[in-house]
């Protein structure tokens, strides 16, 4: 997937890899903007492509990360050390640290870029394994 659509409007969205990609960019930036005709179309675009249910899972995450970054920039809430030295690649290419609110988290220190350039890899893989406990356990 390319994590770059989530910048690059709608257009990159559509060859994000993410099927109905375009479509969801599109959703996602109509909701958090002013145009109630451009949330209208893109509702219903979602509605015909994707079916109901997946309009309303979209707009519960949009919803969701529209109100997790408000509450974050409000109290000015920085990124913990661990999460703000593995994603530096990912807040850079997507250009997050141009955010003014970017500013609440203070740079990793030179051991942390070293140990998360090492780890970084490994990441997915683990996340994967913690998800797929998380399901076995919940059965």
């Amino acid at each position: 997937m390319d994590l770059g659509a989530l910048t690059g409007g709608a257009e990159r969205g559509a060859a994000s890899g993410v099927p109905q990609g375009g479509q969801l960019v599109a959703f996602a930036e109509a909701t958090v903007g002013d145009d109630d005709a451009a949330l209208a179309r893109t509702r219903e675009a979602l509605i015909a492509a994707l079916g109901p249910a997946a309009l309303v899972d979209a707009a519960a995450v949009t919803s969701n990360f529209e109100r997790m970054v408000r509450i974050a920039d409000a109290t000015g809430i920085p990124l913990d050390a661990p999460l703000a030295a593995l994603s530096i690649d990912v807040r850079r290419d997507l250009g997050i640290d141009a955010y003014a609110a970017a500013a609440q988290t203070p740079a990793p220190s030179r051991v942390a870029r070293v140990l998360a350039r090492w780890a970084g890899p490994f990441v997915p893989r683990l996340l994967r394994l913690a998800s797929k406990a998380s399901r076995s356990s919940a059965r």
